[in-house]
């Protein structure tokens, strides 16, 4: 009876390993290649981005196919953008959190007009929501425009898990996803997004968000967040 019951786990485990274990990370099928999507990175290299403000990568790394930020913040690892711009796209990717991690992913980033990655790209806020020691906005929790729209039912998973995040941006119209459900949508420049910007933190920093057109980017802000499966299709 053991022996058979010991087959029996072994089986369970593998079927339900097999979805996850047989996946492979950092690529594009055939149908995402035909439907234009490309890889951000591939698992190897960070040859698709670049230090805010530099023409060169340091502070992060890459561990086995998944990329890591220095985990203690921006004065030493430093924000990071993609090499090229984009305008209107779908972007996606993974990411796990480590207790208390801080970190964000930013669109339309404009290097010339600012000396901050977040003081032109509206931010998808990534957070150990669960873990974190202070009390928080609601526009501070993961999936958040951050200082802005709060998340409307977010879940995020375990920290030894990792999330899934689509960020889509067409024309004015912004829609954010975590693991699979809509938590944020907006409409850029319109009049309840400037009500918002000008009661808030960013009434301070007239560049933010103005711009159509600009570099992804990745935040190191504090702690360390570990990324997987980026990958961007142009609308």
């Amino acid at each position: 009876m053991k022996i058979i019951l010991s087959i029996a786990l072994t089986v369970i485990l593998m079927v339900s390993c097999k979805s996850e274990c047989n996946k492979e990370h950092n690529t594009l099928t055939k149908k995402e290649k035909q439907e234009g999507w490309e890889l951000l990175f591939d698992g190897e290299s960070t040859t698709a981005w670049r230090n805010y403000g530099k023409p060169t990568i340091s502070g992060w790394k890459v561990i086995n196919g998944v990329l890591h930020n220095s985990g203690i913040g921006s004065d030493h690892g430093g924000d990071i953008v993609s090499i090229k711009e984009y305008d209107n796209f779908e972007l996606y990717f993974e990411w796990q959190a480590t207790k208390e991690s801080n970190s964000g992913v930013f669109y339309h980033v404009n290097e010339e007009a600012e000396d901050a990655i977040y003081k032109t790209g509206p931010e998808y806020q990534l957070l150990d929501d669960k873990g974190w020691p202070t009390k928080l906005d609601a526009s501070q929790y993961s999936g958040a425009n951050y200082a802005m729209n709060r998340p409307v039912n977010a879940k995020v998973k375990p920290l030894n898990e990792f999330n899934t995040t689509k960020i889509i941006v067409n024309g004015a119209h912004v829609e954010h996803w975590l693991n699979g459900s809509k938590v944020v949508e907006y409409e850029l420049w319109s009049d309840e997004w400037e009500q918002n910007k000008q009661n808030g933190k960013w009434k301070e920093y007239p560049n933010y968000g103005i711009f159509k057109k600009g570099h992804i980017g990745f935040q190191d802000h504090g702690g360390l967040t570990m990324f997987r499966n980026i990958k961007i299709k142009q609308l």
